[in-house]
């Protein structure tokens, strides 16, 4: 049997969500976990040379959803993107005080927190060496992170997009409510909307099918995984072209 040849990225994408930096409590910053996110990317950076980040915001604010609230769902969602600020200053700033260049760009300025951001200062920064982290979301309400993180990884040419989960890959139904749950080791864009299969969102597939973008849908909690994913030894699901 041939043993599989590692992969060579040179830039991909890694979406992370906010709750990645809660630990069991569920909401704000947990000092333990984001050292762990550092640790995670700091071997990620031994393997590939330049990684763009898309950090959420949903251990900070998750949206509107009570009608008790009197804030219109667009408002919720700016809301939300001011919330990934705070993670990506947080993940910077232990980044850099590993060692690690890293650097924030805004979708919209908001100087002096962040640098607004465009493809080629995303790209230069890259080049320099510096773990980048995008935050913002789009900048318009209505879009996901995950459509933030296709998008980002389109505009910077990345080869892949990683999505770190709490699962370990796409499953035709959720495995910890049904024990008959099937686990995909791969699937084409087309059978994961078909499906509706719980990888992300529609407007995300969609955009990484017209792009032939591969994405990697891993969990991120195991340790080593992102490290072995980035090696080509698959520990979750993928969904590509067919």
């Amino acid at each position: 049997m041939n043993k599989k040849k590692e992969r060579n990225y040179r830039r991909i994408l890694l979406k992370i969500s906010g709750e990645s930096l809660s630990g069991e409590a569920g909401y704000g910053i947990d000092s333990a976990s984001l050292k762990y996110v550092v640790e995670e990317l700091i071997e990620a950076k031994k393997i590939v040379p330049e990684i763009g980040v898309v950090v959420g915001g949903g251990n900070i604010f998750r949206g509107i959803n009570s009608p008790e609230f009197s804030i219109e769902k667009k408002s919720g969602d700016y809301m939300g993107m001011l919330a990934t600020v705070i993670n990506g200053i947080a993940l910077r700033d232990a980044l850099i005080n590993k060692g690690v260049k890293a650097d924030v760009l805004n979708s919209f300025d908001i100087t002096p927190f962040a640098e607004g951001c465009t493809p080629s200062k995303a790209l230069n920064k890259l080049k320099e060496g510096k773990i980048v982290i995008f935050t913002g979301g789009t900048g318009h309400p209505f879009f996901t992170t995950d459509t933030t993180g296709v998008l980002r990884a389109l505009e910077i040419n990345a080869e892949a997009f990683f999505k770190a989960t709490k699962v370990d890959g796409v499953y035709s139904k959720d495995p910890k409510k049904d024990k008959n749950a099937t686990k995909y080791e791969s699937l084409t864009y087309d059978e994961a909307i078909a499906k509706k299969l719980n990888v992300m969102d529609q407007t995300a597939i969609a955009l990484a099918r017209e792009a032939n973008l591969t994405l990697h849908i891993f969990n991120f909690f195991e340790k080593g995984n992102l490290a072995k994913e980035l090696k080509g030894k698959r520990t979750g699901s993928v969904v590509k072209g067919g």
